[in-house]
């Protein structure tokens, strides 16, 4: 078993399966809790708690240790809270104070701020949890969970810059209720200007954790933590990909989660989709 997590290729087949499994098993959770009761979603994330205290005690127990069960350690942690606090926006408890859809139409600076209304207390958080890491892991041997959080938190900037400013595929089919709303910030264009260099910065990552990961001796952990970090950069590119290529992207999701019922002519999505794809064909 500590053979085969020496290799690096395992380690990005790894990561791939912890990315695709914790995204699923987030809707899954969020999904349910729309069915529930109108507490299920604040329940949903107060149970779960024990996931974030597990990801901080684990970060805190790598830090000093560069073996492979340390970085897989300090990888996995770091999801663990990553995790949490995605739940926590979904389930719309650490979201924003803007709880409204944007109106269309509205002057550029408006929308920015209603934009910006519906994630501040999320953003803020995560840029806390940053730095409270980046300061935690000060001299500290193991800083791959460090820099497994700063691909997440930028990648995310990243698009929600791009869903912001405008890209042709936004996948709004599992926003769950208590952020519905957010599918009206969201903009249908061609394409944006920040999109190339969202891409370029991203593919230049990757290229870096895949020269770091090649420049360690075989069978290191290191190796195995820089393959860790190419493969969840290379799926955080994929993911921007995916907002100008229509790929079916939903179905590898779609299958766990509970049955919705078909979009009316008063679901503030399709209304969102209907209107900016009306604008898009009008350019």
């Amino acid at each position: 078993m500590t053979d085969w997590l020496h290799i690096p290729w395992v380690a990005a087949v790894a990561a791939l399966i912890v990315w695709w499994f914790s995204t699923g098993l987030i809707l899954l959770g969020v999904k349910r809790a729309d069915h529930g009761l109108g507490m299920s979603h604040l329940a949903l994330t107060l149970v779960s708690l024990p996931v974030l205290a597990l990801g901080c005690w684990g970060f805190w127990q790598t830090l000093d240790s560069t073996g492979v069960w340390s970085i897989y350690g300090a990888f996995g942690s770091v999801i663990l809270i990553w995790g949490w606090f995605e739940l926590a926006f979904l389930c719309g408890i650490i979201s924003g104070p803007n709880t409204y859809s944007c109106p269309p139409d509205i002057p550029a600076w408006e929308r920015f701020l209603r934009a910006w209304g519906t994630v501040a207390y999320s953003e803020v958080a995560l840029i806390a949890i940053m730095i409270a890491l980046v300061l935690v892991s000060r001299g500290a041997e193991n800083l791959f969970g460090v820099w497994t959080f700063a691909v997440l938190f930028f990648a995310r900037i990243s698009a929600k810059l791009n869903v912001y400013l405008g890209v042709p595929n936004i996948n709004v089919d599992f926003l769950p209720k208590p952020m519905e709303h957010l599918a009206s910030h969201f903009r249908i264009a061609p394409m944006n200007s920040f999109f190339p260099v969202s891409i370029t910065i991203l593919t230049f990552a990757t290229g870096c954790w895949l020269e770091r990961w090649g420049a360690q001796a075989v069978g290191s952990a290191e190796a195995v933590g820089f393959a860790l970090l190419a493969a969840l950069t290379a799926l955080a590119l994929l993911e921007h990909w995916m907002m100008v290529i229509p790929l079916a992207d939903a179905k590898l999701w779609q299958w766990l989660l509970p049955q919705k019922p078909g979009n009316s002519k008063d679901n503030p999505i399709a209304m969102t989709r209907a209107y900016e794809r009306g604008k898009l064909h009008e350019l």
